[in-house]
């Protein structure tokens, strides 16, 4: 699922910390024990895996309005990024079956990869996200024009595609899945965009989340990822959502034992939403 909607979460783990420590300073005392107790609780807290939230509560029609109902000049950067290294990766044949990890309600990084895909794999846990995805299909939205436009400019392969909807919805399945059950050395090439980072606030599970997505890629093969960079988390229709908040070193880290000639490109954002501080796009190539 994409980046995400409206103000970032206002409960963080520091201010969460916060508050335990001026508890446990009006208690009185000079109880070191009780009081690291009660910082460690307050992080406890604070910290969600992807196990613990409930995607039934996601409202894909309202991510979609906000982050998709028209090209932003972000989209439009990462599509820069994406299409230029997918047609020097591919040299612009078709490679065999793609997937898009967590597609949730964005068409675009599918569409990136339809010169160089026989079928298309859209992966996504969220029956709400699912379900999305087959109205959209057969009837998309009219801002999709305006992001193949970009996705086709200045890109030779791109241009015999003359109704890359109507190529999407015959190549493309909408699958139920999980990123951190996907099975190895499956896909020729891949994207994921905005998901590991923003399904868990524990490191581990993003680092988990970035290397399952690389190793369902046949050896060699090309990838492009997107994240947020600083996320303290995001609502959706009310609804708040966790995430990781990670920078370059963290994308790179967690890439380092599935990818090699990783690339990582930040991307300036900063009026999407509150709480974050731009955006990253990775590129490589599964070990």
């Amino acid at each position: 699922m994409p980046p995400n909607d409206r103000s970032s979460a206002s409960a963080s783990v520091t201010h969460t910390v916060e508050t335990a420590i001026f508890d446990a300073a009006s208690g009185g005392g000079n109880d070191n024990h009780g009081w690291d107790e009660l910082i460690e609780q307050a992080v406890r807290d604070n910290v969600r895996s992807n196990a613990d939230v409930d995607w039934g509560r996601f409202n894909s029609q309202a991510y979609f309005d906000h982050n998709y109902g028209k090209l932003r000049d972000d989209d439009r950067e990462i599509i820069q990024v994406v299409g230029d290294f997918f047609a020097r990766a591919t040299r612009g044949k078709m490679v065999g079956s793609a997937i898009d990890v967590g597609a949730g309600t964005n068409l675009y990084p599918a569409m990136t990869m339809l010169p160089y895909s026989s079928q298309l794999t859209l992966l996504e846990r969220a029956h709400s996200n699912r379900a999305w995805l087959l109205r959209e299909l057969p009837e998309p939205h009219e801002s999709w024009l305006d992001f193949w436009d970009e996705i086709r400019e200045g890109r030779e392969h791109y241009r015999p595609i003359s109704d890359p909807f109507y190529v999407l919805q015959e190549r493309a399945r909408v699958t139920r899945g999980n990123v951190l059950t996907l099975e190895e050395d499956r896909y020729d090439i891949g994207t994921m965009f905005f998901v590991a980072e923003s399904i868990t606030t524990r490191t581990d599970e993003f680092q988990r989340a970035v290397r399952h997505f690389v190793r369902s890629l046949r050896h060699g093969r090309p990838f492009a990822s997107a994240f947020m960079r600083n996320s303290s988390g995001y609502y959706v229709d009310g609804v708040h959502f966790p995430a990781c908040s990670i920078e370059e070193k963290d994308v790179r880290a967690a890439l380092a034992p599935v990818a090699k000639n990783v690339t990582i490109s930040v991307v300036e954002s900063n009026d999407l939403r509150d709480g974050y501080c731009g955006m990253m796009v990775a590129t490589g190539f599964k070990r």
